[in-house]
């Protein structure tokens, strides 16, 4: 179900360059309508392959706005199956609508954390390349050194 952008509520993350989609789409779908040519509303932003769509939903989840939704699939949609992401400060509520009637709803944390806060080696010393050297597999460089002979597994 990929995603696509609802112009009458995307403020285009205030007019900067490069909006919160643009920033975390991994497949960098999301574009900045600056004139208004593609969206028809200067200044928003939208979805240039919606088909191409990963389906991660981190624009879904990262709009301040709660401007990006989720367009379902043809064969979803005459059944009356829905799915709506709704962020919140601190959570994400899924409501899933079922073809029934039954409307289900999740509570996600959302456990991003700012750019640069996550401490790799959680307090411990970083390992050191002579260290890593001793095993006998990886070289001083860093990369893996070239098999043996006879460490190879031979089959008769």
């Amino acid at each position: 179900m990929p995603t696509f952008v609802r112009t009458d509520k995307c403020d285009g993350c205030k007019g900067q360059d490069k909006t919160a989609c643009m920033y975390i789409c991994p497949h960098d779908l999301m574009m900045l309508d600056k004139d208004g040519s593609q969206t028809g509303h200067a200044m928003k932003a939208w979805n240039q392959e919606p088909e191409q769509c990963w389906e991660c939903y981190s624009c879904v989840k990262i709009c301040p706005q709660n401007a990006i939704e989720v367009r379902h699939y043809a064969d979803i949609v005459p059944l009356g199956g829905s799915v709506q992401p709704l962020r919140g400060s601190d959570s994400i509520m899924w409501t899933i609508k079922f073809r029934n009637g039954t409307m289900k709803r999740f509570k996600f944390p959302i456990r991003t954390t700012s750019e640069g806060s996550i401490d790799p080696y959680g307090g411990k010393e970083t390992a050191k390349l002579a260290d890593i050297t001793k095993s006998g597999f990886f070289t001083a460089s860093g990369g893996y050194r070239a098999g043996k002979a006879d460490e190879l597994i031979r089959r008769k």
